[in-house]
């Protein structure tokens, strides 16, 4: 998938391959913001119910190099081996930087209904990590209500049949069709 700005100049492209235990979504998103060009490249592994294992997100933001690996442990989460708090049975990740997050929830979302959960939501400058609650809500028309209770936001996102994000309003819309 290749997405790019709507907010910024910049854009991401990601791959999804299977592996033996799941999957792993591979990427590279590049933007300008506050700070400057960011050039971060990310891994998120998943298991096979699609639910998140780990990130590494490593490259530049801000002018500072950055190496950042968020891991589920049996008690939550932590960030380069440090536990971090709040994140207990958390099992998904969103990458503030990235619409790629939004495909696992997306993947186990059903055709008629709903989904609620909670994701490390890694948010930049940082890195921040704290828990976001999310639900996903299957509308008509390759139409999803996403709804971000922490931050009071809802959108409604356009999604392809593999679970992509084809258009975030207002922050990402699908490049090409590779």
């Amino acid at each position: 998938m290749h997405w790019r700005a709507l907010d910024r100049d910049g854009e991401d492209k990601c791959r999804l391959a299977r592996t033996s235990g799941g999957f792993m979504l591979v990427g590279h998103a590049r933007f300008r913001d506050g700070l400057g060009w960011a050039a971060l490249d990310y891994v998120v592994r998943l298991d096979g119910d699609w639910h998140a294992l780990g990130a590494d997100v490593s490259g530049d933001y801000g002018g500072e190099t950055i190496a950042w690996r968020l891991a589920r442990t049996g008690q939550g989460w932590a960030l380069n081996d440090e536990t971090l708090p709040g994140l207990e049975g958390v099992t998904d990740i969103d990458l503030s930087f990235t619409p790629a997050t939004n495909t696992m929830p997306l993947r186990r979302l059903p055709e008629v209904g709903r989904l609620d959960c909670t994701a490390a939501w890694l948010r930049l400058p940082g890195p921040k990590v704290s828990a976001l609650t999310q639900g996903y809500t299957r509308e008509r028309g390759g139409l999803v209500r996403y709804a971000a209770e922490e931050t009071e936001y809802e959108t409604h996102l356009a999604v392809d049949a593999n679970g992509f994000v084809t258009l975030y309003p207002g922050l990402w819309e699908r490049a090409d069709h590779g």
